[in-house]
């Protein structure tokens, strides 16, 4: 396994299952060279057999490294970023929910899912784009969105790529966050505005927006709904004091990010 590999097994996933809208912004950005995926983002519960140390596994196995520690108070999450030697490969951001700070009736419903994991599943990497690993009622579903919208987000999908990322660095007819916006807007898509809908700055030496998420069909214990699913990100780094672009993230903007899989 590969980089490459595992990417594009994680993309053809997060198309076919998450975020099927993410074909038309291809098209609409597409130039001469190949788009360049800034990162991606995971989710997860930190609950055993899971957790960001299950998700980072196959990663750090291809040569990643992990490099920043990021906390969401308010959302009750934690996250790192990884990144590989090679610049060019994308970064990744794996999050994961704090259970044991959440309600009661949350960490009940979480434990009901994790008891249904079969560890062994966990082996290699064909889980991160393998979708649930568990059966989940709808009821659950709308008891866990009532408090903690990423918890009913990662029940109702399981594992695969919440988003995935535009580096606006090497756009050419594109230089800034706000003009790719305006772009999608024109063409139909909604901008997620929390926050604005640039967040971030050239002072914090990173700019990131996207798009809300698709709307997907789920198959709950119940019968089929329709749900948010992934969405696509915009990513524009400044040069440090170095010359060297920005490889980290802002907990700031990132906060605002998450709000693109709100309902």
């Amino acid at each position: 396994m590969t980089p490459d590999l595992l990417f594009k097994s994680l993309w053809d996933d997060y198309i076919e299952r998450l975020c099927p809208s993410a074909e038309k912004v291809h098209q609409l950005l597409k130039e001469e060279e190949d788009l360049i995926n800034d990162h991606i983002a995971l989710r997860t519960f930190n609950v055993a057999p899971l957790g960001i140390d299950t998700l980072a596994k196959p990663f750090l196995a291809l040569g990643y490294k992990a490099c920043g520690d990021y906390l969401f108070e308010s959302k009750k999450l934690v996250a790192k970023h990884f990144e590989h030697p090679d610049p060019t490969q994308p970064k990744v951001f794996i999050s994961e929910l704090k259970v044991e700070e959440c309600s009661a009736e949350l960490q009940a419903i979480v434990a009901k899912l994790v008891e249904q994991v079969d560890a062994s599943k966990l082996e290699g990497q064909d889980f991160l784009y393998g979708g649930r690993l568990w059966d989940l009622d709808f009821q659950d579903y709308k008891e866990l969105a009532t408090e903690s919208e990423y918890a009913s987000w990662l029940a109702a999908h399981g594992y695969g790529a919440n988003h995935f990322t535009v580096s606006v660095n090497q756009l050419n007819e594109f230089t800034e966050v706000q003009a790719v916006n305006d772009h999608l807007s024109e063409s139909g898509f909604t901008i997620n505005s929390v926050g604005g809908q640039v967040k971030g700055s050239p002072e914090v030496l990173l700019e990131q927006s996207s798009t809300m998420a698709d709307k997907v069909k789920v198959e709950f214990s119940e019968g089929a709904e329709l749900v948010p699913g992934g969405f696509y990100e915009f990513a524009k780094r400044y040069p440090m004091a170095n010359g060297e672009l920005y490889t980290g993230f802002v907990a700031a903007s990132a906060d605002k990010i998450f709000e693109s899989t709100n309902g």
